[in-house]
């Protein structure tokens, strides 16, 4: 049966990593983030205000038509970072520190909400649960120059925007909560082994789980 699973998570949290295991585990045709591939991205980190509008229009457009593919797709398929986080978590987040303008934000909703009308809710959301400080040791870890600035105050309301997304995530999907401040993807084989088995359990029943 054709399985649609998508890892969300904050900036930091290990969606990459995992999804890149998850689809070799379940043989999943990987869809990732075009993160890199953002040719805003750099002038988002260094002005967020001037081009917060651009670089989240473009993320949203990708992962629009990486959502059609998938539905469209036969084959199962995993999504690394939805197209649901990009406006009801980080869109939504910009707006509310006045890095995104109400003239801008209204034009990005309202598109996002056209869109959402062609959407299917994936079967299984897994979602990568860190606190602010393992956030930001990933992130200088991974030694991203345009990321090395991002404040704790702006991954802690993005993590209370994830906490919001995905309590309303519970009401139309499965979702499996991974906790990650003490999870090493690469050393932690029993956990990761848990993780496995609870998709394969879970992946299409109306389950809300909290792995510890």
């Amino acid at each position: 049966m054709k399985r649609f699973i998508t890892i969300a998570g904050n900036i930091g949290a290990g969606k990459t990593t995992l999804a890149n295991l998850l689809s070799q585990k379940f043989k999943l045709t990987l869809h990732d983030e075009k993160f890199a591939e953002n040719p805003y991205l750099t002038d988002f980190y260094a002005d967020m205000k001037r081009w917060s509008f651009h670089s989240q229009i473009f993320f949203l457009s990708q992962n629009f038509k990486a959502h059609l593919a998938i539905q469209q797709s036969s084959s199962s398929c995993l999504k690394d970072r939805s197209i649901y986080e990009d406006s009801e978590v980080f869109a939504a987040n910009l707006h509310k520190r006045g890095l995104m303008s109400d003239r801008d934000y209204d034009c990005y909703t309202e598109i996002y909400q056209t869109m959402l009308a062609a959407l299917q809710y994936p079967d299984l959301f897994v979602y990568l649960r860190a606190s602010v400080p393992i956030l930001n040791r990933r992130i200088q870890q991974r030694n991203r120059d345009f990321e090395k600035n991002i404040e704790p105050e702006y991954l802690k309301q993005m993590n209370d925007g994830y906490e919001k997304f995905i309590s309303r995530m519970q009401n139309h999907t499965n979702v499996l909560i991974v906790q990650t401040d003490q999870f090493n993807i690469f050393e932690d084989k029993q956990k990761l082994d848990q993780i496995y088995h609870k998709i394969e359990t879970i992946c299409f029943q109306q389950t809300h789980l909290v792995l510890d």
